[in-house]
């Protein structure tokens, strides 16, 4: 397919991460998970030192770092200063790290660029929580994506689980609940539905069924969106 970008926001738990790898898949598109680019930055800071509440801290930090972000057919690889950090992303330290990090916006800034390169030199499948409203608020398929708040916290328990490392569920739906206020009510890009957004509740849906109604969509506008290109 040629241009196609099709963005997939929503909360934590809510399957984009999923979704996201098998719509792209379905596709012929890469797949982006610019939730990772934040959780690198969220790394490197810990790395330094650096709070994540701290935005000079953080401008400081950017200033001298380079981050990649090598998308792949199953997840993406995070580089800082020429080392994968992958494997250390998904700790919950880490998790809520980013949320800091990701409302200041010299973050945002600084990663709007690498988001940006990506889209317009790719066909792509872009997951985060902002990427139908500000990263790319012309793009001509958009998806919200959200599910019940008790089934979310549960999917990534059991993530965490699979790795070895899952604190209590309790603590987990506490956690994602701070994450979803961090995220909502930050005063820069918050979280929202895009304008013009397909909303899907998934909390009864497989993501095979949910990848189905992204790609049915997709397929049924893309000649009018070609079109118009």
């Amino acid at each position: 397919m040629s241009g196609l970008l099709v963005t997939i926001d929503g909360p934590a738990g809510s399957g984009k991460t999923t979704v996201s790898r098998l719509l792209a898949a379905e596709l012929g598109c890469i797949y982006v998970d610019t939730g990772a680019l934040y959780r690198g930055v969220a790394v490197a800071a810990t790395d330094a030192g650096v709070s994540p509440e701290d935005p000079e801290g953080l401008a400081r930090l950017l200033d001298g770092l380079t981050l990649e972000l090598v998308p792949g057919p199953e997840a993406n690889r995070v580089i800082i200063n020429g080392q994968d950090i992958t494997d250390r992303l998904r700790t919950p330290e880490v998790t809520m790290a980013a949320s800091a990090a990701s409302a200041h916006p010299v973050v945002r800034q600084w990663l709007l660029d690498t988001q940006r390169s990506l889209g317009k030199n790719n066909d792509a499948v872009f997951e985060g929580r902002d990427m139908g409203t500000v990263v790319f608020p012309h793009a001509p398929f958009k998806f919200f994506l959200v599910a019940d708040p008790k089934v979310r916290a549960k999917r990534r328990f059991l993530e965490l689980s699979q790795k070895g490392g899952a604190p209590p569920l309790e603590e987990v739906e506490a956690d994602m609940a701070r994450r979803d206020e961090n995220d909502s009510t930050r005063a820069t890009a918050p979280l929202r539905k895009p304008d013009g957004a397909v909303a899907i509740d998934s909390t009864s849906m497989t993501p095979e069924q949910v990848v189905a109604v992204m790609a049915r969509h997709v397929r049924k506008h893309l000649g009018d969106v070609q079109g118009k290109l």
